[in-house]
């Protein structure tokens, strides 16, 4: 119960002192409850349905001026008291409700803020070994079941702080009796103790139940084009189905548990209550009064006992989802690439470049365990306002070399230099700020084109927005669309063409108005007039920033002022367009003249 504990100690420190407050309420009414069933004894005894002798329990002491007073006012207000502390326990119930309520809504704010924070301040090599679906599952379900967890423990807390003011009361009536029924109570708890071992097992299969659920169906929305082109529908159905036996199997075993546990609890407790009232009269010789509300106490609190059980067992399958977002946000920690997001980007500034970037000696392989470098020996220099290309076939390190440039990945040796200076993490934040970045897959969100544009620069006007569009020849498309640019355009921008979004990318990439303008294979998937288009773009940034392009079609990167060739993870060639060109044997000479056959 070490994760539980550990989420029991955050809320401790979150909620303060208003978590003592309202633990005193708790027993304050615990307390009114109990002393409403204390009213029993004077009750009884004025109806005569029993007949209380003194020295039976301690409580005729506590009533003795009743005896001076006509039974009829007497009765009515002993009723009227207790007519009090049910409406006193009410009210004060209700109030507690509400504060526990608001806690219980505020720390699952905080945690869900917290584990929010340190995914944003994890390194990008962090991602790229995660399953995104896993991630939306710990913000989703798992955080769920947190919060359903930590309500069952201010449930558990409630029912132990009324089983203790109860017990109280019991042994205050009698203390053989209260330890019998306690010591039976305790041999109960231990042998009950594999429903909660039985539990938490349960809990493990529903965590990778609702991981494999939330993958497949985000494997399906990402994929649905893929799924109706190749005729995938019946594979995924019976994914699903396959899936829905599963969880079948699941709810029904943990319904089995839970029956199991009740039925073993309703059993033992009529056995022990039965065992009590015969060990009350003939061990014990209990008087009638107080073998009444003994036995009344008894079975208010059996019930209680009951739910604390319940409630551990349904907190054991929690503990699963309380342990994967502990380890998520010890992970994320680890990888933390910022400490304060806030402060760190209000003060960080754009990084100005004036003489370019370099790259020395680098060499980066994803898993330090493995012999394969993905990139090695790389020396390259990008000098500022300048057009730099960097090409080669699949899997060659392209990607990859860009991230590193853009500071998403450390080299494992080497230097990433801007002029001159090494970028390290004091001016990581710097760099990021002076680049746009226009990926190959262009991420628009689920907003109109005004609010995609603005999420980058949030003061631009309304003429540097349509400046920015200009730039990236997407002013006339915008223009023709029936809102403009409060036009709304679907999830992911599906409401547009592929050539569309691809521009307003780059307008919104421009509109930052960046040192360094990144572009990975953003033309690879365009028809000849779009990506004609993007070209011309491309020409009018040129000499006002520094542009790096991915290039796949090479016609893209006619008039670049430097192309990098790579391959297997090495530079091979660099130069100028016409110079790599001419160099027949020459790795860019090939890739040229494979799309010169495919073309023509």
């Amino acid at each position: 119960m070490e994760h539980l504990l550990y989420f029991a100690k955050k809320l401790h420190s979150f909620s303060g002192k208003i978590l003592y407050i309202n633990l005193l309420g708790m027993a304050l009414v615990s307390l009114l409850e109990g002393i409403g069933i204390l009213l029993l004894i004077p009750m009884i005894s004025i109806s005569g349905v029993v007949k209380v002798n003194n020295g039976s329990t301690p409580v005729p002491e506590m009533f003795k001026f009743l005896h001076n007073i006509p039974e009829t006012i007497s009765l009515l207000l002993i009723l009227g008291i207790y007519i009090f502390l049910v409406i006193a326990q009410s009210l004060l119930q209700q109030n507690l409700t509400l504060r526990n309520t608001k806690i219980l809504i505020n720390f699952t704010n905080h945690i869900r803020l917290e584990i929010y924070r340190a995914l944003l301040q994890a390194n990008w090599t962090f991602f790229v070994k995660k399953r995104k679906s896993d991630l939306i599952s710990a913000m989703t379900d798992e955080l769920g079941r947190v919060v359903n967890g930590t309500n069952l423990f201010f449930q558990m807390l409630t029912a132990l702080i009324f089983t203790l003011i109860q017990f109280g009361i019991a042994l205050w009536l009698s203390v053989k009796i209260t330890i019998f029924v306690l010591f039976a109570g305790l041999v109960l708890a231990y042998f009950s103790r594999h429903f909660i071992k039985k539990s938490r097992a349960l809990g493990n299969r529903t965590s990778e139940i609702a991981r494999s659920y939330l993958g497949g169906i985000t494997d399906y929305f990402n994929g649905v084009k893929d799924i109706k082109s190749n005729m995938l529908e019946e594979s995924r159905y019976t994914w699903l189905h396959t899936w829905c036996q599963k969880i079948e199997q699941e709810q029904l075993a943990f319904i089995k548990l839970k029956n199991s546990s009740q039925l073993f609890y309703k059993v033992t407790s009529s056995i022990l209550i039965a065992f009590l009232v015969f060990a009350s009269v003939k061990l014990f010789q209990a008087q009638p009064a107080q073998l009444i509300l003994i036995i009344l106490i008894f079975s208010r609190l059996w019930p209680r006992f009951t739910t604390i059980q319940s409630n551990l067992e349904q907190l054991a399958a929690s503990v699963p989802a309380f342990k994967s977002l502990i380890e998520l946000q010890e992970e994320c920690n680890k990888a933390a690439e910022l400490q304060d997001i806030e402060r760190q980007y209000k003060d960080v500034k754009p990084m100005s470049i004036e003489q370019g970037i370099e790259c020395r000696n680098m060499y980066f392989r994803y898993n330090s365990q493995e012999s394969l470098y993905a990139l090695r020996n790389i020396n390259f220099e990008i000098p500022s306002n300048c057009m730099t290309a960097i090409v080669g076939p699949s899997g060659a390190g392209k990607s990859t070399l860009i991230d590193i440039l853009m500071g998403l990945m450390q080299p494992e040796k080497g230097q990433i230099l801007i002029d001159g200076t090494p970028l390290t993490s004091d001016n990581l934040l710097s760099l990021r700020k002076s680049i746009s970045y226009v990926p190959q897959d262009p991420f628009l969100f689920n907003a109109s084109i005004r609010e995609n544009l603005l999420m980058i620069e949030p003061n631009a006007s309304e003429e540097q927005i349509w400046e920015a569009l200009e730039f990236s020849a997407a002013a006339e498309f915008v223009r023709r669309l029936p809102q403009g640019l409060d036009t709304f355009i679907g999830d992911r921008g599906v409401r547009l063409s592929g050539g569309e979004r691809q521009r307003l990318v780059l307008a919104r990439a421009i509109l930052r108005k960046p040192s360094i303008l990144v572009l990975d294979e953003a033309t690879s998937a365009l028809d000849t007039e779009n990506e004609a288009k993007i070209q011309t773009a491309l020409e009018r940034l040129k000499g006002k920033m520094t542009i790096i392009v991915i290039a796949h079609r090479l016609s893209t990167i006619r008039n670049a002022d430097q192309v990098l060739v790579i391959d297997k993870g090495e530079i091979v060639q660099k130069g100028a367009f016409v110079q790599l060109a001419k160099e027949e044997r020459g790795m860019f000479s090939k890739l040229l003249g494979n799309q010169v056959e495919v073309s023509v």
